[in-house]
């Protein structure tokens, strides 16, 4: 049975996770500390999540140093823009009640 919720994607369903998918969605690469503050969580908590959308394969992690320091940022891919996208417009058709 198809119902009005079955297009929404769990992996989208926690704030951070929307929160992480919507700015990677409008920026190239994002670095971990960014991300951290524009979204206000902690490190483990960013992190979990990060791992988790990673292992859906809809963001990349690039590890690299700057200088001596080492530098985590992140992408989203192609699978994770159409993911989110579709999610986003299973939202929508769920506000305006259509299926």
């Amino acid at each position: 049975m198809h119902t009005i919720i079955s297009n929404i994607n769990k992996s989208f369903e926690n704030r951070v996770r929307l929160g992480v998918m919507s700015v990677l969605i409008v920026n190239d690469w994002v670095d971990f500390n960014e991300l951290k503050e524009t979204l206000n969580v902690t490190d483990g908590n960013l992190a979990s999540h990060i791992t988790a959308l990673e292992k859906e394969r809809y963001i990349l992690v690039r590890k690299a140093f700057i200088g001596k320091k080492p530098n985590t940022s992140f992408q989203v891919t192609s699978e994770g823009r159409q993911a989110f996208q579709e999610h986003l417009n299973a939202l929508e058709a769920l506000i305006k009640g259509k299926l």
